[in-house]
């Protein structure tokens, strides 16, 4: 099961820091939206190539959309399971 509360925090976060720069008026360093959206056609274009090969040795390609190609393009989610260091602590 993924963890959305690692997601929750980061959005909060960010919300936090982007009311002190409107507050501040000072323009985010991130880039626009627009970039965004092409890096997210760079992530998935980046799996055609795979998905194309699968498809065409006949190979199950729904598995590897949901485990390799998920991965790659969402990263690794958050898990309930701790770090190694934190583990330690």
């Amino acid at each position: 099961m993924v963890d959305f509360k690692s997601y929750l925090i980061a959005l909060a976060v960010g919300l936090l820091v982007g009311g002190i720069y409107g507050f501040l008026n000072v323009r985010s360093p991130a880039p626009p939206v627009v970039a965004l959206v092409g890096l997210l056609g760079i992530l998935l274009g980046e799996q055609i190539v795979p998905v194309a090969k699968r498809l065409m040795k006949g190979d199950e390609v729904a598995a590897y959309i949901r485990t390799d190609c998920a991965e790659h393009v969402m990263g690794q989610l958050p898990s309930a399971q701790p770090h190694q260091s934190e583990e330690r602590s």
